[in-house]
């Protein structure tokens, strides 16, 4: 592997969490159906990949706010957060949205 392929990985499967929840109308997802989104874009992660991802924006990007509703993790997405993906800024360590994926 070389050098700066994990940062990219995560760096892209957080875009991907971000795009995701600005895509609902109530800007929330669970961890199950956030897990599949990232499975669709071939990163075949558990839930513990997921819920680190997670962490990481909530406390490095303040890209979304997490709640924990028993075992659930529901994950809602912030104004830092939408203003990334509608690329008003950049957020370090999230990958940057580009023409082709919008």
């Amino acid at each position: 592997m070389f050098e700066g392929y994990a940062e990219h990985y995560n760096a892209n499967a957080r875009l991907i969490i971000l795009r995701a929840l600005a895509e609902q109308t109530d800007y929330r997802l669970n961890d199950s159906l956030l897990l599949q989104v990232l499975n669709s874009f071939a990163i075949n992660k558990g839930k513990g990949f997921l819920r680190a991802q997670l962490q990481w924006l909530q406390d490095e990007g303040s890209c979304v706010k997490i709640h924990e509703i028993g075992t659930a993790v529901i994950a809602e997405l912030s104004a830092t957060g939408l203003d990334h993906v509608e690329k008003r800024i950049v957020v370090p360590g999230v990958l940057r949205p580009s023409a082709v994926l919008s």
